[in-house]
């Protein structure tokens, strides 16, 4: 899995360069996709803050990527297409946009690429390496807590509510945004939440199987509600596309017996 652990190596033979320019400013928001265009496919890319996240398809190389911001402090994007150029500006969160659409012109590059051949084999350890992943997953993670979604599905258990807010592919994991509301009168403690795939045959009414999913990593999740609370976390699954005859099963048990299955 290609990440962006490479840029730390090309910033510094770039860096006096970009002091001497002075960088453009980019704008963004929480409810609109500023759609940033390069003259060449994007190869890595990063923000300097987490209220910032731009998107782009890191399994086939593609021109353009997506920005969206939370309301915080200012921030940087630099980015580095297939042809070595490295780009940067400035991030500014603001609640009302004018441009939608930015077409990156080649000559804006503030300088271009210079790896370090022999580091190249120590890279691509570090690129295979779980933990950095966990970075991207917690950044995504909590942009995603502060977004507003329209629940897709709901089950409501004697006062328990569980709901899934969101399902996002992003590379090559979906994220669940998920919600605990406890009006039960009781708190309530999490035993486990179980996320599987139920596939049936309609050929053969009795056939069904459920394959769990593993989460790969989980983000805020509670280990208790109390009553008249909402909890939001997030679960991180391997990628997964739902069948025609498939459902998606979300099963939350408490320590003390109550259950609520949802299903999607």
């Amino acid at each position: 899995m290609k990440t962006f652990l490479l840029i730390p190596f090309f910033v510094f033979s770039t860096l006096i360069y970009a002091q001497k320019k002075q960088l453009d400013t980019i704008l963004a928001n929480d409810s609109n996709n500023v759609a940033i265009f390069f003259s060449n496919p994007i190869k890595q890319a990063i923000t300097g803050s987490d209220n910032f996240i731009f998107t782009y398809n890191r399994e086939k190389e593609q021109y353009f990527g997506l920005l969206q911001a939370q309301p915080g402090v200012e921030s940087n994007l630099l980015v580095l297409t297939s042809n070595g150029k490295v780009y940067s500006y400035i991030l500014k969160y603001n609640k009302e946009l004018k441009i939608l659409n930015r077409f990156i012109k080649e000559q804006e590059s503030i300088g271009t690429e210079k790896p370090i051949a022999k580091n190249i084999s120590k890279i691509e350890l570090i690129e295979e390496n779980y933990e950095n992943r966990i970075t991207f997953f917690e950044k995504f993670s909590h942009f995603l807590l502060n977004r507003n979604f329209k629940s897709l599905a709901s089950k409501n258990e004697n006062g328990i509510i569980l709901r899934l807010k969101a399902m996002v592919y992003q590379h090559s994991e979906v994220y669940l945004l998920m919600e605990i509301e406890n009006n039960s009168g009781i708190d309530f403690e999490v035993n486990y939440l179980k996320v599987s795939i139920s596939s049936s045959n309609k050929k053969r009414k009795s056939s069904y199987q459920d394959l769990i999913q593993n989460a790969i990593f989980k983000y805020e999740f509670p280990s208790i509600v109390r009553n008249s609370e909402t909890k939001r976390f997030v679960y991180v699954l391997p990628k997964f596309v739902l069948g025609k005859n498939e459902k998606l099963i979300i099963e939350l048990t408490e320590k003390h017996g109550r259950k609520i299955k949802l299903k999607l």
